[in-house]
Order: structure tokens, then sequence, then C-alpha cells
């Protein structure tokens, strides 16, 4: 009989998503929900939609001045994003 050792519950749901190959779809999800933490309550009003597909953040903004001033951001967005979902995600932003 083989002895086995008592692992933290995450290690073994992470080791799940990953034969599944759930992981990136999670990171993804992870990513979008980011961003209202990323850029705070008062820009978060104005997005009405937000998803990542095949690493592009695509944000659906209500305010056209609000789009042409995050686009002067941009990559910074990029880098605190994948800073806090752990893994580089979001290689790019669009904003609609």
């Amino acid at each position: 009989m083989k002895r086995t050792y008592p692992r933290h519950i995450a290690a073994i749901i992470d080791e799940a998503m990953d034969r599944a190959g759930l992981t990136d779809s999670l990171n993804e999800q992870r990513a979008a929900a980011a961003w209202a933490d990323v850029v705070g309550a008062s820009i978060n009003r104005y997005t009405s939609r937000r998803y990542v597909d095949h690493g592009v953040l695509h944000v659906y903004l209500t305010s056209a001045p609000l789009k042409n001033e995050l686009g002067f951001v941009k990559s910074r967005l990029i880098e605190t994003i994948n800073r806090w979902v752990g893994v580089d995600v979001v290689k790019e932003i669009v904003f609609h």
C-alpha cells in the first residue's frame, strides 16, 4: 500500500484544472474580473462588458473621452492586470 502525504486543497484543484486543460480559460476569466479592481469603481461604472479572447482583453466603454484617456495607459494596464492574475494572460487591450 502506497503511503500518501497530505496536500493543500489548492494544489489538488490546480492539478485537476491542468489535467482538464482549463487553466488558460480560468486565467482569462480572472483577468477579465481583475479589470474592476485595477481601474477602480469610478472607471468601472463606465464599463458595460469585458472579456478576454486569445490574449486580447476587450473592454466596452460607454464614454468616448474615457476610451481615449485609457488608450494612453494601455501598457500599464496590461502589466497591472497580468501582475494581478499572476500569469501573462493579457497581451493587448481593445477598447470598444
